[in-house]
């Protein structure tokens, strides 16, 4: 209590992270999926040629995660739009994903990649999501965990070889609709 006879706000209000720790972890998700949809397109286009509209797609959807890589990271901290920005990365990632799989056929180590990935961009959605706005502990804690499970099994399916580097993805022209397309 204080001297008049108030209790002390600070002292029964939750920690909160701030909008710099929220952004690290949003950003670092969106960062994982981005490199994880680059990758991707990278194996999708050096073993699926025979699948045009497989590696079109792919490509695309590299640049759709380098795409909200760079508008979070050209922006100040704002926990809504950064946890938006990882989801649209793991959503590209997961669109990725389902051309990996498209090209591997019903190997069952692609199949579960391709779940993974799409669990990752359900649970980076959960965290981007209306009342949440990027701000809830758990559902962010929950997208790093499907985020870096997506990851583990790109790599057992042979998608991504880990240490291996990151092919880099033009963002391309980011019109005002494209950035409206992405809820930016």
């Amino acid at each position: 209590m204080n001297e008049h006879g108030h209790e002390d706000h600070e002292a029964h209000q939750e920690w909160q992270p701030t909008a710099a720790a929220l952004r690290a972890d949003h950003a670092a998700r969106a960062e994982s999926a981005a490199a994880r949809a680059a990758a991707l397109c990278r194996h999708v286009e050096r073993h699926g040629a025979e699948h045009a509209d497989a590696v079109w797609k792919a490509a695309h959807a590299a640049r759709v995660a380098a795409q909200a890589l760079a508008v979070l990271s050209e922006s100040a901290p704002d926990p809504a739009a950064d946890s938006r920005c990882a989801r649209n990365a793991a959503a590209a990632a997961a669109q990725a994903s389902q051309m990996a799989q498209l090209i591997a056929g019903d190997a069952e180590p692609s199949a579960l990649a391709c779940r993974a990935a799409l669990r990752a961009s359900q649970a980076a959605a959960a965290a981007a999501g209306a009342g949440h706005s990027g701000r809830d502990e758990e559902l962010n804690t929950e997208a790093e965990a499907a985020e870096k499970a997506a990851v583990a099994a790109a790599e057992e399916a042979g998608w991504i070889r880990p240490g291996e580097q990151v092919p880099s993805v033009a963002t391309g022209v980011r019109s005002p609709e494209v950035l409206a397309m992405l809820h930016l």
